[in-house]
């Protein structure tokens, strides 16, 4: 009879312990900034033990995107599941730059119609603000001086508290965007010195400002790994992480030399991480996957239908990751889209990109013109060292890469397995001829299939110009509405 009640006891714990029955999983979306995948699990030698811990638990994707580069342009991206070009954020919020309507299904507005709590703890930044309707809002601003950074995991266990339903949390952490600071609330405990690393690779130049601004930003990524482990501390102690999808990215790659800013890997290779409950962990992808498929990820875990596009003229791009993280092995797509438009008006420069499993092309419309977002990043707002000086430091074939970068040819060609930081351009070798013009056949395709109006040059100088002469002030960018697909 004692084991009996043993049996009865043990099997009555194990039930409380499961979600009830029909329950829906909750949601954290962890999403840091200016940050490609520099982390422990991806190769880079430092220290994150958090996140190297959830990569053991759920689903690493070796090759993950952003649509766009940039803070808004990508945020606003994954959370309504359309290319920039689709929703209209195609530039800095804090620059006016707005998405074509408030009225475009997003992740809040269809979570919330589903029966979530929503939160969001960090900054929004894409316009407008009303378009996503949070139930719960904290730590609104950038933070970009990093203050009080203990109040994210604190705004996280109140959210975690307020309830039973099934939550949405979207938390947004400061680092590593610039500035790259080496130490706050005394972390990391040993920070790292230009002594220390070699420049990070995709830049091409190994000079001690470069190395040293590359070991602050790893500063950055091993404190970040300490706040995400605050996070998901929180996430046990509540005791709704057996019942919760987490997922982690960076919004774009590194603000340094060919990162941000770009259609270069350094710009738009982040990290992804999916942790789902009763999926394997330990496991690696290597699927072309992209924020896109975000959305229709959460929709699938909160066993909703996608929403049609507002106008319903083209498809959502996106396909819900579940069936990788749970070790299937789909028919999925061979190439991946990618596409700038500008990021403040100081360096606006229209492009789009492709790659398949191997090679990249990138498509620069205003081929001939000198690309303003070079002099930008090259300038003394990120660099005390003259230009002349960084390259000097660098071998023949980067230089010609930087050169290249500077006043872009029409086409750029790259084979990704040999040279996956893009110094060699092979657009004008006739070996490679079949390869650019198969490229150039899908990236048509894609835009003529996405509805975006800038596979018109003509409609590309426009974009250029009227950025061009708007300067740096700021404004509404309604006047860009031109180019919202029909």
């Amino acid at each position: 009879m004692n084991l009996c009640r043993q049996i009865l006891f043990f099997f009555t714990l194990t039930v409380l312990a499961l979600p009830a029955y029909g329950a829906k999983p909750n949601i954290l979306f962890i999403v840091s900034e200016d940050n490609g995948p520099e982390i422990g699990c991806y190769g880079t030698p430092i220290d994150t033990p958090h996140l190297d811990k959830l990569a053991g638990e759920g689903t690493l994707f070796r090759n993950a995107y952003v649509p766009q580069a940039g803070c808004s342009q990508s945020r606003a991206a994954f959370l309504t599941g359309l290319y920039p070009h689709q929703n209209g954020q195609i530039g800095l919020a804090t620059w006016n730059y707005a998405m074509y309507s408030g009225k475009i299904p997003n992740v809040v507005t269809t979570l919330k119609e589903a029966g979530y709590h929503t939160g969001i703890i960090g900054k929004l930044h894409v316009n407008p603000k009303s378009a996503f309707p949070f139930d719960f809002k904290a730590i609104t601003s950038s933070n970009f001086s990093r203050k009080k950074m203990s109040a994210y995991a604190e705004q996280a266990k109140r959210f975690l508290a307020e309830g039973d339903k099934p939550f949405y949390l979207q938390v947004n952490y400061p680092d590593a965007h610039r500035p790259f600071i080496k130490s706050v609330d005394k972390l990391p405990a040993k920070p790292l010195t230009g002594n220390d690393v070699d420049a990070i690779p995709y830049m091409g130049i190994n000079h001690p400002e470069l190395r040293q601004q590359t070991a602050d930003y790893y500063n950055c990524m091993m404190r970040l790994d300490s706040y995400i482990g605050e996070l998901l501390k929180v996430l046990e102690v509540s005791d709704k992480a057996q019942n919760t999808v987490v997922v982690y990215i960076g919004d774009h790659g590194a603000d340094l030399l060919r990162g941000k800013r770009t259609c270069y890997e350094g710009g738009v290779k982040i990290p992804m991480i999916i942790r789902w409950p009763g999926a394997k962990g330990g496991q690696e992808s290597k699927q072309l996957v992209s924020t896109l498929d975000l959305f229709p990820t959460f929709c699938e875990v909160a066993n909703v239908s996608v929403p049609d596009t507002l106008k319903g003229s083209y498809p959502r791009p996106g396909h819900s990751l579940k069936s990788l993280v749970h070790g299937d092995n789909p028919k999925w797509r061979s190439y991946l889209f990618t596409e700038f438009h500008l990021h403040s008006n100081h360096n606006p420069w229209p492009q789009r990109a492709v790659r398949g499993e191997r090679y990249k092309l990138i498509y620069n419309p205003l081929a001939g013109e000198i690309n303003p977002g070079y002099a930008f990043t090259m300038g003394k707002k990120f660099f005390d060292t003259p230009e002349a000086q960084l390259l000097a430091a660098a071998p023949a074939q980067v230089r010609a890469a930087y050169k290249l970068m500077k006043k872009p040819p029409s086409y750029e060609l790259y084979d990704l397995q040999v040279d996956p930081f893009e110094f060699k351009n092979l657009a004008g070798d006739p070996v490679y001829a079949k390869t650019l013009q198969g490229l150039r056949s899908v990236l048509a395709h894609w835009q003529k299939d996405s509805g975006d109006v800038l596979a018109f040059p003509q409609l590309a100088r426009k974009l250029f110009d009227m950025i061009r002469a708007a300067g740096t002030e700021q404004r509404k960018a309604l006047s860009y509405q031109f180019m919202e697909p029909k």
